[in-house]
């Protein structure tokens, strides 16, 4: 099952550009360490849940306490994912990013009526320098058993290929990147380039640099009955590749992304991407900006 109706969200408490991160995330933006950028985030966050859930789609909200170095919470896909009756945790780069697990979305979860039967746990691979970011940079099409993952300092190529055999998925790696003051450096995360819906991906093919790696990319999607929506560096830049299609509680496709994202979609993509649900967006300025991430981050989707 490709999309679920689900989702957990975490309040942030103390929202800030989280410097430990900034350095190979290249989409934030200095600057956003003030109590006013913590307002403007959790007043974004709070409308974006508002928005899915007047679309129908069920949000259950963890409030981060404050009590830990968390600056990046409301980005929980990263360190947590849902599959089933199971669900895994993740090795993190940033050692800040590590305090979330701390939060105890598991045991929350099952306050609410969430119960998982069993935790697969590969955070210990952090003691040897070896990181895998969740659906960050884990790319799943859940119906086909792949995953798709762009490498880099987030994402470890053995680790990798650890996580699909042990979960079943067939690995497809390749490599993305971006131009960072002349020089063609990793995209931290898979996700702001490239995102699996039920049938369609929209995907920025410009930043796999190979030609047979793109090459064979496509040609895997296309074998899978996935309908390539191509997006263009610029569009990603303004996270249009960081989506993520849901649906509502009656089972209708959703396609969540920011109001950045929106407005730099052309009407031909908009028009292609509403064949396959219903567009949602909102404002997230100040969470893209200063935290690298938008729509999609924000969304850890349960399946149970």
């Amino acid at each position: 099952m490709q999309t679920t109706h689900s989702i957990l969200m975490v309040r942030p408490a103390a929202f800030r550009m989280n410097e430990e991160t900034a350095v190979n995330n290249y989409f934030q933006s200095e600057g956003g360490q003030t109590e006013r950028v913590a307002d403007l985030a959790l007043a974004e966050f709070d409308n974006y849940v508002q928005v899915l859930k007047d679309a129908g789609v069920k949000v259950f909200v963890v409030q981060d306490t404050g009590e830990f170095d968390t600056p990046d919470s409301l980005f929980p896909n990263n360190v947590i994912s849902f599959h089933h009756n199971k669900a895994i945790l993740y090795p993190m780069f940033a050692e800040n990013r590590r305090e979330e697990r701390k939060l105890n979305y598991l045991g929350k979860l099952d306050q609410a009526g969430f119960h998982f039967e069993k935790t697969e746990d590969y955070t210990a691979y952090e003691d040897r320098k070896q990181f895998l970011e969740g659906t960050g940079v884990l790319i799943l099409d859940r119906d086909h058993k792949i995953t798709y993952c762009s490498i880099s300092d987030r994402a470890d190529e053995e680790l990798l290929h650890v996580f699909c055999k042990d979960q079943g998925y067939k690995p497809f790696m390749f490599y993305a990147t971006q131009e960072v003051d002349g020089q063609f450096l990793p995209i931290y995360h898979t996700n702001v380039m490239m995102s699996v819906g039920k049938n369609f991906c929209l995907i920025c093919l410009d930043t796999v640099r190979d030609a047979r790696e793109r090459n064979n990319l496509e040609n895997l999607l296309i074998m899978s009955g996935k309908e390539i929506i191509a997006i263009t560096e610029d569009q990603m830049n303004h996270f249009a590749g960081n989506i993520l299609e849901v649906k509502n509680i009656t089972g209708d496709p959703l396609i969540c992304m920011s109001s950045q994202a929106y407005e730099a979609l052309d009407d031909e993509t908009i028009e292609r991407l509403e064949k396959h649900g219903r567009i949602i967006h909102a404002p997230l300025y100040s969470i893209e900006k200063f935290g690298g991430g938008s729509a999609r981050c924000m969304m850890a989707e349960i399946f149970i």
